[in-house]
Formats: C-alpha cells, structure tokens, sequence
C-alpha cells in the first residue's frame, strides 16, 4: 500500500487554476479510477474532476473556495501495488516544471519582478499600465503581486458606482458566478473593441421550404433534427473560406489569421445565463455529423455537461437570436475574437419578385442578419462583404 497525490489535471488552453466548489467524495471513501470527485470552476465553465487511480481518498489538500493551480496536489490516495510513491512526485514535478516554462514564457517582468498571466491579464482588461503594475504593493513571494492584490487596487480605483434606491416591493437578485462572468466579459468587449454593426435582409424561401421537405427523411435515415443552425454555420464556414480575414484575433498590435475554423455558438440555458460551445474544424464536417454535433453540443450546454475543451478555441461567433421571435440584434464580440453574426427571426414578407415578365409582389420568407466587427481591424468592406456573402450563399439554390 502507498499513498500517492492526485493532481489537478489539465482544464485547457490558456487556464491555470480553478476554484473548488465541492468535494463529491468523503475522506476515506473508496474511488475508482475515472469516478467523479471534485467540482470544480475556471472561468469559462463548471466541471467535475475524476480519480486518476483506484484506491482510498485519505485526505483533502484543497478545501472547498480554495484556488487550485493546474498541476498541484489536491488529495492524497491509497492505492494497492504501489511500493513507492516517487513516479507520481516525479511526474507532479514535470508537470510544475512545464507549468512554470510556460507562465515564464508568456509572463514578463520588470526590474526582476514577475507577474503570472492571471495579473497581467487583469491588468490589460483595466487598463492598468506596466508602470502602474510596478507601484502596486504584492504581498505573495518575492513580493510578487498576487490575484487578490491587483483585485483589491482594482477595487479602491474604480470610481463610485451611483447609489439606488428600492422599494420594499422591489426584489433584489444577487448574479450568480455565470452571470458575473458574462456582464464582465460583454462590459470589456465594448470596452476593448469598437464595434460596428452591418444588417442585410437576406430570403430564405427556397432554404426554408427544402428544410421542411427533407427534415423527416433526414429524422428517420439519420436519428438526428435538422435545425437552421447548422445551415447557418455551414454558411459561415463558406464565407470564412472565401474572406478568411475574418478569422482572427488581435493580441495587442499584433493580427493574428487564424487558419482553423472554429465556430462557437451562443446557447442559452435554463437559468437565462448564456454559454458558447465550440464547433473545432467545423469546415471538415458534412451537414450531416455538423447537424449531430450541433445538436449534442447545444444538449449537453443545457445540462452542464460540457468539457472545458469544448468551450476554447473559437474563431468565429454566430448567435440564431431568431429562436426568441428577434427581428435583430447587435451582438457583442467574443474577444480576442473580431467578429460575430446573429441570425433573426424567418417570417413570411410581402416582397418584389423580378421575373421576365416583369415586378410582382409575391409572399416570401426573409430573415434579417447582423454582423458586428470590431473596426481596429476589420473595415466597412470587409465586414459588409463578409456579411453578403453568408447571405448570397443562403438564397442560392445550389448550396440546398
């Protein structure tokens, strides 16, 4: 019998710590390999954390409201056929070793002072300059500034907030950690991006009505719902292939083209909160496995079973805001990407039809799109043709 530590795996790109929510175990309990244990929280979602051995949990190393780095030890366990525990020190030990080379590689100092990613990252979302950093206070090792520090001078220089009043018929709501979340991330959007928003009213009649004529077949010969979403997406995917400029993010002065097509989109849950899955290389898939995967993605968001992974990585946003009866909308962008649409209601319109015969008016079905971008990097005429383009392959016959 040996005691051995179990670490914090891995949560995904760009993510080192987490904070424990909940143990799902008690000391002394008997795991086995891959059974849930902890849950946990990064900041882009809630997850649970399985065993990486079989044996006996003997004791808790991080406790619930703790913040635990990626790669440290969070319980200890007694495993069987183990005689030394030095491998899986050993293996902790590399893991810290790569964690370190990576925050020292994207992490600079000044003066001989280091700063983690998460500081410099809060840091950049204030607007907090490198000679201000340098004058704050840090109470961790080597007087490094800590999370906590550079939140508690985030705190004293933020000018008062106005004071409102209540009525004692009024109810008061405290946000839930999802939806601090959102309203910081949308507050640092606009913030970060100046956004611009085009519009196109785009007719989907032939679109709708092939829809409606196959959506049983396609039910019965593949077990899967054909929604508009993935129409939409696989819209998306052919104007990214054709503008590909629109597939990027910006890291400070720099533009960075992005050669995967990663398409999040926006689902929203039960609770009103808002999460963004992502579709990895959405353009390598046929409408029949992007239908099957958006409609997994979208089931298991609902339900709060995603994994990390599948909320990282996007390039590109899309949002079906016609789900809720929306005409349109002005969606904000998902940073660092530069881009987003959101597709409106489809509704029945009275509309011009030309013929060679001549005008008449005829009812059609129209949906109208809008695509916000963000103006340091993306013009009128690209974001426009961007947007026509999406359009252009939705009314054409040959994409059906």
């Amino acid at each position: 019998m040996a005691k051995i530590e179990i670490l914090m795996p891995n949560m995904g790109e760009s993510i080192f710590e987490c904070t424990v929510l909940k143990w799902l175990v008690k000391e002394g309990d008997r795991v086995e390999t891959d059974d849930m244990i902890i849950e946990v929280a990064t900041d882009k979602i809630d997850t649970e954390i399985g065993s990486s051995h079989t044996g006996v949990i003997t004791k808790f190393l991080v406790q619930e409201g703790d913040i635990a780095k990626i790669g440290s030890p969070i319980c200890e366990i007694e495993v069987e056929g183990a005689s030394k525990p030095e491998p899986y020190k050993a293996a902790a030990l590399e893991l810290e070793t790569q964690i370190q080379q990576t925050v020292a590689a994207v992490a600079p100092s000044t003066d001989n002072r280091f700063y983690s990613p998460l500081v410099l990252s809060i840091a950049k979302e204030e607007n907090i300059s490198m000679d201000e950093l340098e004058k704050i206070q840090g109470t961790g090792q080597n007087q490094r500034v800590t999370k906590d520090d550079i939140l508690a001078y985030v705190k004293t220089r933020k000018i008062t907030t106005p004071q409102f009043t209540s009525s004692s018929e009024d109810q008061i709501v405290e946000m839930d950690r999802m939806r601090k979340m959102i309203a910081q991330r949308m507050v640092d959007s606009k913030r970060i991006s100046p956004h611009v928003t085009s519009f196109i009213e785009t007719d989907v009649t032939q679109l709708s009505s092939w829809r409606n004529k196959v959506k049983d077949e396609f039910k019965i010969k593949y077990n899967e719902n054909l929604t508009f979403t993935p129409l939409l997406i696989r819209a998306i995917v052919a104007a990214i292939k054709k503008y590909p400029a629109i597939n990027a993010q910006v890291d400070g002065d720099k533009i960075i083209y992005k050669k995967d097509i990663n398409i999040g989109m926006a689902v929203a849950l039960p609770n009103g909160n808002l999460i963004v899955p992502v579709i990895h290389h959405a353009d390598q898939y046929s409408l029949i496995q992007l239908s099957s995967k958006v409609n997994d993605l979208a089931t298991r968001a609902r339900n709060n079973q995603l994994k990390p992974e599948e909320l990282v990585g996007g390039t590109y946003t899309m949002s079906n805001i016609g789900g809720f009866g929306n005409l349109a909308g002005t969606p904000i962008i998902l940073q660092p990407q530069v881009a987003i649409m959101a597709f409106g209601v489809i509704r029945k319109m009275p509309a011009v039809i030309e013929t060679e015969e001549g005008d008449f008016i005829g009812i059609r079905q129209k949906m109208i799109i809008s695509h916000s971008y963000d103006h340091r990097v993306v013009d009128g005429s690209l974001g426009g043709l961007f947007l026509k383009e999406v359009s252009d392959y939705l009314e054409s016959e040959q994409n059906l």
